[in-house]
């Protein structure tokens, strides 16, 4: 009963993949491991196996351990709603929403419930591995703290530290660390690793020596860039990446403010006669466009006001009086019907905004949340595949009398008259590979062969080994306390 934290210097230094390939190097090595999270932030979501939600990538770090996904595994998570507010995820459940300021009087309470989760996963497992969020750097944030040292103390655990040579200043990042950081929270510290060189390693060894002696941390060796990593799901729409190629059908997704489980894209992202292109805010729809997905979000009617600012609107319009068609899922579904109506202010405001307006359906907000994955058949096609839904809000309207799925019998989703444009609350469709290629089918496009699951498996074991390569991973697990 073993844990290890890794740290990083800033956000997005690339904990959560350092946290996979260790998991996938522990479970090779034959031991039982867990990942833990004890708070994130992000909207990009996984259904559980108890019921409950939790960040994506610890949903990824599961798989990497041979394990189904666990609330325990991210005991809290964030999911900002606006700029200033996001909703408490607790053990899976919404807890409430608070503003940034109400968290910061929150959080002591959700120390408890941390350590709940962290000590059965312990109890569970030969190891444990841990992924801190943002820096122990932010001291302003170490009062109440449950996601670094506050955490790392009260738990007893040991803490390596990871910064990114990518972004520039690796030295200043490590040194300065410890230099702000509390003298206790400081010794929690076992040694540092360096992550994202390009290049040749050798030429950063007056580097690291410097960092060894200005510390008197340990390092545990520098990780070059690993150039699969688009391959596994992102947790950042930040980390968005696509390969780029010229000719094929071409997806173009509408990359909303409030972006959720956007990794639905990433089976797509790596068909071979698939173009698939993120579009950024201010940039319009491009003419060879053949097909829009508008995504999951966490506030369908702000992402519905950021699409008219954009003038995504007419564009989408546009596009379907040309002949091209739409996909919205969950969110993106709810905005193409006539309006979103939330009466009670469950997103924010109470109110109602006009939709798309693509779709004969209405949408009206709920405070009851739908978590469950489920088996679908896709209605156009007769395919089946396995999905999930994670949403809150009912449609309804003339159009749902054509149903995109079949669940359980009963009919979800709508298509549009003229069977261009179609929704659905399920996420995760094109992670089946029979459900993509059918779907691509219909666009005269052959899938690739591929199985996405075995992908990602195997761009995790490419992970692992790339570790191996670069890191003292032995006398790593070793500090594990």
């Amino acid at each position: 009963m073993t844990a290890l934290m890794i740290q990083g210097t800033g956000s997005n230094v690339g904990k959560s993949m350092l946290v996979a390939g260790l998991c996938r190097a522990a479970v090779i090595r034959g031991l039982s491991v867990a990942p833990f999270k004890p708070q994130n932030m992000s909207n990009n979501a996984a259904v559980t196996v108890d019921g409950g939600e939790i960040g994506r990538a610890q949903a990824l770090q599961a798989m990497a351990s041979g394990l189904e996904p666990h609330t325990d595994m991210n005991p809290v998570l964030l999911k900002p709603e606006t700029d200033v507010g996001s909703q408490v995820v607790v053990q899976g459940k919404r807890l409430t929403t608070v503003k940034a300021r109400e968290y910061s009087a929150l959080k002591p309470s959700l120390m408890a419930p941390v350590l709940d989760s962290f000590n059965r996963l312990q109890a569970r497992h030969d190891l444990v591995l841990v992924e801190g969020a943002g820096s122990p750097a932010e001291v302003n944030l170490r009062p109440g703290d449950i996601a670094n040292m506050g955490f790392a103390r009260a738990a007893d655990c040991p803490v390596v530290l990871a910064g990114d040579i990518d972004r520039g200043g690796v030295i200043a990042q490590i040194v300065g660390t410890q230099a702000v950081i509390d003298p206790n929270d400081a010794d929690v510290i076992r040694g540092f690793l360096i992550n994202r060189f390009r290049g040749d390693p050798s030429l950063f060894d007056d580097g690291y020596a410097l960092i060894e002696q200005h510390t008197g941390w340990r390092g545990f060796g520098v990780v070059p860039w690993f150039g699969d990593a688009w391959k596994l799901p992102a947790e950042d729409a930040l980390d968005i990446a696509t390969p780029v190629r010229a000719g094929g059908l071409h997806i173009v997704c509408l990359k909303l403010s409030r972006i959720a489980n956007f990794d639905d894209l990433d089976p797509l992202a790596q068909e071979p006669g698939v173009r698939l292109t993120m579009l950024h805010a201010g940039q319009p729809l491009p003419a060879d466009t053949d097909v829009v997905i508008i995504p999951g979000s966490k506030s369908t009617r702000g992402d519905l006001q950021f699409i008219k600012d954009q003038g995504w609107d007419e564009d989408v319009r546009a596009h379907v009086r040309r002949g091209g068609h739409v996909l919205g899922i969950c969110g993106g579904f709810q905005m193409l019907g006539r309006v979103v109506d939330d009466p009670d202010g469950i997103e924010g405001p109470a109110g109602h905004t006009p939709g798309i307006g693509l779709l004969d359906v209405d949408t009206v907000m709920s405070d009851d949340k739908r978590l469950t994955t489920v088996d679908a058949v896709h209605v156009p096609s007769g395919q089946g595949f396995q999905g999930y839904e994670i949403h809150i809000g009912r449609s309804d309207g003339p159009d749902r009398a054509r149903p995109f799925a079949q669940v359980a019998g009963e009919d979800e989703g709508a298509i549009s008259a003229d069977g261009r444009v179609a929704g659905s609350y399920l996420h995760g469709m094109f992670r089946d590979d029979g459900f993509r290629r059918a779907w691509l089918g219909g666009f005269g496009i052959s899938g690739g062969t591929a199985s996405y699951s075995d992908t990602v498996a195997t761009t995790l074991d490419a992970l692992a080994d790339h570790l191996e390569a670069h890191l003292d991973i032995d006398a790593l697990l070793a500090c594990a306390r």
